[in-house]
């Protein structure tokens, strides 16, 4: 378990992020690629990446310079994801800090690599800062992004913006401990600590540094953080998930499909905000007991996710239900 230390100072110096960090989806996902864990939400994305790498190539040394740095269940260098500041940074500047990492850092984190058993491609070269090798990985960051992250890019934006809007309505209707309830069962609040499922034994204290919460679609089942508590904390988190997309269907075709009243609920969950089930039944014209008959209809085949926030509960269509509707994942 790991339990991470607030102060006053803390709490009131919590951030959300609200986009999907470049490099943390990356070393997420390299993770997701050495196992088979949560197959209906990444089989179809395994299998493209897999198709993919049989033509070799510059995705192949990505694939394979990155599962090197990132072996799964393992230690992996914090360079790899540098801390965020403001409102973040795209994929390029992440790269540049990546390559700016301070010499003796490098090593060091090679170092541990190393000593946990994994065999890092061009550690050694990497430890000593030596330039090709640092222009490798970058080519081998940049690379995996554009194959494999940026093909999914528009459900990863579409989840992660579900999952902010979400947290931000609990923040702001409950204050921290609403926010906190938000991360249950992955996380418990029990002041002045919050207790996050891990795979070791741990105490990070804040000491008035606040924390960054940052959403994650290539995160499965429980939170990562950075090893290295010297730096600023960060606590990456697993969004919902839902089902990939298929092709997009007209209004009268979707009315056929689903039903003229689901098909209705259906476009007004397709806004950027959470509504509850009240809320719903009234924009449609409809009982509260028929909006949640149908609402529930809708969830189970995956074109709507369900989340409650105390007395009531929300939903928001999800991207496989917004691309259903023949408009984006997400605004």
């Amino acid at each position: 378990m790991l339990r991470i230390h607030f102060t006053g100072r803390d709490l009131e110096r919590i951030r959300l992020s609200a986009r999907p960090d470049p490099l943390w989806e990356v070393v997420c996902s390299a993770c997701r690629l050495q196992t088979r864990e949560g197959p209906q939400v990444f089989d179809l994305w395994r299998r493209g990446v897999r198709r993919q790498l049989r033509h070799g190539g510059a995705p192949l040394r990505a694939v394979r310079m990155l599962c090197g740095l990132v072996p799964f269940a393992a230690y992996f260098p914090d360079f790899l994801t540098p801390p965020r500041e403001g409102r973040g940074f795209g994929l390029d500047e992440g790269v540049d800090r990546v390559l700016s990492t301070p010499r003796r850092r490098m090593e060091r984190e090679i170092g541990l690599l190393t000593a946990s058993g994994g065999r890092p491609r061009a550690g050694t070269a990497l430890a000593r800062g030596e330039r090709e090798a640092l222009h490798v990985l970058g080519a081998a960051l940049r690379e995996y992004h554009t194959s494999f992250i940026a093909p999914v890019g528009q459900a990863v934006e579409a989840a992660v913006s579900a999952d902010v809007d979400w947290h931000s309505r609990a923040l702001r209707e409950g204050g921290i401990e609403g926010l906190w309830a938000t991360f249950g069962p992955m996380a418990r609040w029990r002041s002045p600590a919050l207790e996050v499922a891990y795979p070791v034994d741990r105490d990070l204290h804040l000491d008035g540094r606040g924390l960054l919460l940052v959403p994650s679609y290539f995160c499965w089942r429980r939170p990562v953080t950075l090893v290295d508590d010297s730096l600023q904390p960060v606590l990456v988190y697993p969004v919902e998930k839902p089902a990939p997309a298929v092709s997009a269907a007209g209004p009268a075709e979707l009315s056929g499909l689903l039903g003229p009243t689901r098909a209705a609920l259906l476009q007004e969950a397709a806004s950027p905000a959470w509504y509850s089930t009240s809320e719903m039944a009234a924009a449609t014209g409809i009982s509260l007991s028929s909006a949640s008959q149908q609402l529930a209809v809708l969830r189970r085949t995956g074109l709507l996710t369900s989340r409650r926030d105390g007395k009531h509960v929300l939903h928001s269509a999800t991207p496989l239900g917004r691309r259903l509707l023949g408009g984006p994942p997400a605004e």
